[in-house]
């Protein structure tokens, strides 16, 4: 008897190619557990939110709305700017989750990682974007943390993770998340 997977969309609150985010996300979708499976969204040309275009939002948020819907559970994968999380990450945010009335992630569960060349990896930025998905009705995963500190140190030049100890990190809290996916759909 074959069971459904657990359909995660993730994405990166990074534009810049050469990401650690990014580098993390790539990796995330191939760790996934053999009872999920990923798909990557790319933030890349969603313009700056306007409330006076929310009725009839752009294309790429329309798309991106889908996606949240279609998706059975969230990751989300967050750089670290002046301790919170990047502008281009919020606006999708905001631009998805409108209007008011009409928010994909609601009833989501999400699970939340990041990268950053300093010793916090991303602490304060994850615990920011926890606040928002109060408002937005996600239902997070709160263990394991993976904050992903001195990325510099743990990806190689082709994006490969070299750290053992950060993988095990990153395939628990995906285990962790399709648990608590199949847990809430009960």
């Amino acid at each position: 008897m074959q069971t459904k997977k657990t359909k995660i969309l993730g994405f990166a609150g990074s534009l810049r190619r050469g990401s650690y985010n990014r580098k993390a996300l790539d990796i995330a979708a191939r760790l996934v557990p053999q009872n999920a499976e990923m798909e990557i969204f790319d933030l890349e040309g969603i313009p700056a939110f306007n409330q006076d275009l929310e009725q009839n939002p752009p294309p790429k948020v329309k798309e991106f709305k889908a996606k949240i819907r279609a998706a059975d559970a969230i990751l989300i994968v967050t750089p670290e700017y002046n301790y919170s999380i990047p502008g281009v990450l919020k606006n999708a945010i905001d631009a998805a989750s409108r209007p008011y009335g009409d928010n994909p992630f609601d009833g989501k569960p999400v699970a939340v990682m990041g990268a950053s060349i300093g010793m916090a990896g991303t602490a304060r930025a994850q615990y920011h974007l926890r606040q928002a998905f109060v408002f937005l009705n996600m239902f997070p995963i709160n263990h394991p943390e993976v904050m992903i500190s001195y990325a510099q140190e743990k990806f190689d030049d082709d994006g490969n993770l070299k750290d053992e100890e950060t993988k095990e990190l990153i395939k628990d809290l995906l285990r962790g998340l399709v648990e608590w996916t199949e847990r809430l759909n009960k």
